[in-house]
């Protein structure tokens, strides 16, 4: 029996990692594996697939409880003490092992259905969409089912005759013996390729395959709050299934260009607000960008560069919650003053009591008990 696939290491995170941890890793995977940053990379495009994969199960607390349990229980012991509690799902592994209760070995008579591949596309998003939502079409080249064979890949959907060698089951069961014990298992018909059937003639609209290329476009419906990382999935839009199973799905991950105005984290906005010194030294009002429209905001007298206002519910608003806005303001200083600028500045200063620069001040007296002397 095969490993099971150790998601934890997949994402390089613990078993204790928290849903920030297993999200923040599973974005930087993301970014590094994407199949468009490796095109024909068949090892990148394999780990991408197992990434998703293992973001789909850690994420969702139902499915990460299943799992753990799975890892803690890699060989269950059916003998001794037999079972306790609710066991409803292992119906299947019964099956698997002893062909179902009051069946002897007998397998049931069916052809195992394999899922389509799935398909993933980057989607590039400006901020404002991102922040906002918005519609996106997406366009797309995927397998889909013959209509002329009906999936079959023979002529008119007809033209095959059931499997000798697996009798249609699509599978053939091997025995080996060693000693005292007897392993059984099962592979795909080398003779039909684990379809059941054998064609007789080809579906000449897809040549034998059961599927075509086909040009597909879905819209998405994308929320607000969306950032560089998330993604969506459209169930049953990916590559058809080779032997008539599900359809496999599209998931398209998002790449959020960045603003020239805002920064964000999570949904709170970051807005680096620039002012004139006399602003800052008079105060004033300043109209602040947000995602829909402004914000009328008042600096107050004596704003010093670097202060950070917070105002609560002016971020991205989203159904999962609302971001904040803070406001980093920045005193620029003016250059290139003429002389009469500087004269009047100097005049300016020199009527400034030196009790009205308190950080300067401070400053002065630690240097000065500290070195001797003034540092101005």
């Amino acid at each position: 029996m095969a490993d099971k696939k150790n998601y934890y290491d997949i994402l390089g995170v613990s078993k204790t990692a928290t849903a920030d941890e297993i999200k923040s890793s599973y974005r930087k995977l993301v970014k590094q594996y994407h199949p468009d940053l490796h095109p024909n990379d068949e090892k990148a495009a394999e780990k991408f697939k197992e990434i998703n994969e293992a973001h789909e199960t850690l994420s969702d607390d139902k499915k990460r409880k299943e799992y753990d349990f799975s890892l803690e229980h890699p060989n269950m012991n059916f003998g001794g003490g037999g079972f306790s509690g609710d066991f409803s799902g292992f119906s299947d592994i019964f099956s698997d092992f002893f062909g179902g209760f009051g069946g002897g070995s007998r397998r049931t008579q069916r052809q195992t259905k394999i899922k389509g591949d799935d398909i993933t596309i980057e989607v590039e998003l400006s901020f404002l969409d991102a922040a906002k939502g918005c519609k996106r079409d997406v366009t797309y080249n995927r397998k889909t089912t013959c209509n002329t064979c009906r999936g079959t890949g023979a002529k008119n959907g007809t033209e095959y005759e059931t499997c000798s060698k697996c009798g249609g089951t699509g599978e053939i069961q091997y025995t080996t013996r060693s000693g005292f014990f007897t392993q059984v298992s099962v592979k795909p018909c080398d003779e039909c390729r684990g379809t059941g059937k054998k064609i007789k003639e080809v579906c000449p609209d897809c040549k034998g395959k059961g599927t075509v290329k086909n040009v597909t476009t879905v819209t998405f419906d994308i929320p607000a709050g969306a950032d560089t990382g998330s993604y969506m999935r459209k169930q049953g839009y990916g590559e058809a299934s080779p032997n008539g199973g599900p359809n496999g799905d599209l998931i398209v991950v998002f790449t959020v260009r960045s603003s020239k105005i805002f920064r964000r984290k999570q949904f709170d906005l970051y807005v680096d607000l620039p002012i004139t010194y006399k602003t800052a030294v008079l105060g004033g009002k300043v109209e602040i960008p947000l995602i829909d429209g402004t914000y009328t905001h008042v600096i107050p007298e004596g704003t010093q560069s670097g202060k950070v206002f917070y105002v609560r519910g002016k971020g991205i608003k989203t159904s999962r919650g609302v971001g904040d806005l803070y406001i980093i303001v920045q005193v620029e200083v003016p250059t290139k003053l003429s002389k009469e600028q500087k004269k009047n500045l100097e005049k300016f200063d020199d009527n400034i009591d030196d009790k009205q620069y308190s950080k300067i001040r401070e400053y002065t007296d630690n240097f000065e008990s500290a070195y001797g002397k003034k540092p101005y």
